[in-house]
Formats: C-alpha cells, sequence, structure tokens
C-alpha cells in the first residue's frame, strides 16, 4: 500500500493553483511525483491507502496559550475560549487542535478556518480516499536542534523555529528580500534554508556576496518534508469530528450482504424441510404406538400416553400375577433385610421410607462404619440394587434396571 503526501498551495494563491504531490510506498520509495490541480489526483487518492495534506504555512495559525490541565473532552469544550482573544472573528468557525501541553505549562494550539479545510478533505474523501490527515506545512520541516528550518516555495515561506512553533508568509519578492526575511525571523540561529533547486544557485550566489556564514541552503525535495511530517502529531483532520471521516461505502459490501442473505435464506429453508420431515416422522410413530396399544388393550378408548400407559398396565398385570417388580417396596426392603442379617452385625435403623422408586433407610451413625457400608453394597450389588450415602446416615437403595 502506499501513502499520498500532497503539498496544498496557499489560498492566497487562488484555487486554480497547482498541489505538489508524492506517492511513497512502505519502504519510503517515493514512486511517483509532480504536481497538478487536487481534483485531477483521483486515482492516485482512490488507490493509497492514506492520504496526507501539508497545509500552507499561511493558511495555519500555531498559537501558544497558557492553559490549566485539562484533558479529553474539557480541554475541547475549553478551546474557543483559550483562543478568543488571539484570532480574529468566531473561534466556533475554526478548526482547533490541540498539542501535549509543554513542559513550561503553554499549550500549542492549530488554527485554521473550518469550511475551508472541511471542503478540501471532502473533496478528497469523495475522490476515495480511506484516511486524511492534514498537518501544518511548518511543523513538517526538518527541525535540527538548535536551528530554525525555512523553505521558499513559489511566492511563500515557510519557517519552523520549534517543536510546535512556525508560521508561513506569502510573499512576491526577490530572492534577496525573501533571504532577508528569512534571516530576520530566524533570529541569531543558525538558518537551514530549503529553496527550489533551479534556484539553488542564485541563492548561492547571494549569500556568497554578503557572507552569510549561518545559512545553511539546501534543495526543496520531497525527502525533507516526508521525514519532517513523521515528527508532528498535530492533525487538523481531528478537529472536523465525523465530517473527516469516510462515510461508508455499502455498494462494496452489496454482493456479499446477498450471498449472506442468500446463505441465511438457504439454510432457514432446509431447516424448516428437516422440521417438517420430522414431524412425519413423529406423527407415523405415534399414530403406530397408537395403533399396537389399541391392539393389545382393546377395551381402553382413551390414549393420551401409550407409552406410561402401557408401563402402567404391564405393572396392574406383574401385581395381579403376584410377581414383585425389582423397584417395588416390597422387594427392596427385603433384599435390604436379608443383605442386613448375613452381615457381621446389624445396622441401628432409625426410620425407613419409600419415595419416588427408592428405599430410604436413616441408620444411627454409632452402629455403622465405612467397612459394614461397602459390605452391605456388594450384598445388594449382587441382587442388582444400588445403595449411595445421600448424606451421612442416609442410604437410599434402588434398582439398577438389570431384571433379577
Amino acid at each position: 500500500m502506499t501513502t499520498l503526501y500532497i503539498r496544498h498551495p496557499a489560498r492566497a494563491d487562488g484555487e486554480h493553483a497547482l498541489s505538489r504531490f508524492a506517492l511513497v510506498n512502505d519502504g519510503g520509495v517515493i514512486e511517483q511525483q509532480g504536481e497538478g490541480p487536487l481534483r485531477n489526483l483521483g486515482d492516485l487518492v482512490g488507490t493509497s491507502r492514506r492520504v496526507v495534506l501539508l497545509l500552507a504555512g499561511a493558511d495555519v495559525n500555531l498559537l501558544s496559550v497558557q492553559a490549566p490541565p485539562l484533558s479529553g473532552a474539557r480541554l475541547k469544550a475549553a478551546l474557543p475560549g483559550l483562543v478568543e482573544e488571539h484570532i480574529l472573528g468566531d473561534p466556533a468557525e475554526s478548526v482547533l487542535v490541540a498539542a501535549p501541553e509543554q513542559p513550561d505549562g503553554a499549550r500549542p494550539i492549530a488554527v485554521v478556518e473550518r469550511d475551508w479545510l472541511e471542503g478540501i478533505v471532502r473533496a478528497l474523501l469523495a475522490q476515495g480516499a480511506r484516511a486524511v490527515a492534514a498537518l501544518p506545512a511548518q511543523l513538517c520541516l526538518p527541525l535540527q536542534p538548535g536551528s530554525v528550518g525555512a523553505a521558499v516555495d513559489g511566492a511563500g515561506l515557510t519557517l519552523r523555529q520549534g517543536l510546535f512553533q512556525g508560521f508561513g508568509l506569502a510573499l512576491e519578492a526577490t530572492p534577496a528580500v525573501v533571504l532577508q526575511n528569512a534571516r530576520a525571523f530566524g533570529g541569531d540561529a543558525p538558518l537551514v534554508l530549503y529553496v527550489p533547486r533551479a534556484q539553488l544557485g542564485e541563492y548561492q550566489a547571494l549569500l556568497q556576496e554578503d557572507g552569510g556564514a549561518a545559512v545553511t541552503l539546501e534543495a526543496d525535495d520531497w525527502a525533507h518534508w516526508i521525514s519532517g511530517s513523521k515528527s508532528t502529531a498535530l492533525d487538523l483532520v481531528s478537529g472536523l469530528g465525523a465530517a473527516g471521516s469516510p462515510a461508508r461505502d455499502w455498494r462494496r459490501w452489496r454482493w456479499p450482504l446477498r450471498l449472506a442473505l442468500l446463505a441465511v435464506a438457504v439454510n432457514l429453508i432446509g431447516l424448516n424441510l428437516d422440521w417438517l420431515r420430522l414431524r412425519r416422522e413423529s406423527i407415523a410413530v405415534r399414530q403406530s404406538m397408537n395403533q399396537t396399544f389399541r391392539q393389545v388393550y382393546p377395551n381402553q378408548t382413551a390414549i393420551l400416553d401409550p407409552v406410561l400407559q402401557m408401563r402402567q398396565n404391564i405393572a396392574g398385570a406383574r401385581a395381579n400375577s403376584g410377581e414383585v417388580a425389582p423397584d417395588e417396596f416390597t422387594y427392596l426392603a427385603a433384599a435390604f433385610g436379608e443383605a442386613a442379617r448375613n452381615g457381621p452385625r446389624q445396622p441401628g435403623i432409625a426410620s425407613i421410607e419409600y419415595r419416588e422408586r427408592a428405599l430410604s433407610v436413616k441408620v444411627k451413625p454409632e452402629t455403622v462404619d465405612p467397612g459394614l457400608t461397602a459390605q452391605l453394597r456388594t450384598a445388594l450389588g449382587a441382587r442388582h440394587l444400588s445403595l449411595e450415602e445421600a448424606t451421612p446416615g442416609t442410604w437410599v437403595i434402588r434398582s439398577t434396571g438389570v431384571k433379577p
């Protein structure tokens, strides 16, 4: 993926001024550079992962105000009041973005006209930009410790005096006047001046004439601006809020959404068909059970639950024939009594209760021990019964379901 850097011309240059651009890959290599109207850069904007606007220094004011230690929403709400005395016009019509608080307690604040910046950002988003950042050009100049950086761009002069200090001027003057202004604003600090490569010889001749030992000349190059842009995080687009974010393009999701809806519809149809098939099978099985029940018990006309009624009838038939089921009280009590009598000693029984086809026996704790319990469990297991100690001193005896 690539990043598109655009040096936007100053507003004073007019709406037909050309924008310089550079397309840089992730490795930092410039793949393409040139200049042209912003509206004609749609192909590059649409294919770039990110667009970085370098706004002319003359269009962005950098203020340094004393502010209380605020953060987040409170600082954002306080910004209009902090800059009101330093700007012309209504602060509500400007984008205000604060930089981190400085060691001396000052708070750098970048100010730019909201409608103008929003129009540029919206134009880029309309061309297909995925993400847009807008940086003050004066903060994208390389900053060398103890020196001042300046760049000559057509009729403009951009200076950077510190980490968050800099400004831009619109100058239509000769190189001698530009050099004089750059020296004046730079003060006593060494000056690094970036000039167009075509004018490098002219500026060198001027410096040789007046002996400008404190001025270093370098040819203006995109590498300087790209490296300098990484030294600041003062993104003015963040002050636009939702207006600076790309609108979600649902057109690219049309076919994925259609395929997802189609998959859901197919699954729902499959589930309904499967449910109908299982329902038909359930009805057929129930009809077969009812038919079998009527054949076996023709005198019973009311059939609510054929399985339960069949079990009840079988249990009744066994009881009438004298057969005792392994989960009846008589069988459980007799088996427990026989197992207890054959043991080494008799457990002290406090109570016996039959509930839910299980025999609950409460014994006196002092009459049993783990060894006796294990012997009873073994003896009952031989009779296809289980013994569980639900609570200390309470045995629950029930059938294992195996026919004795």
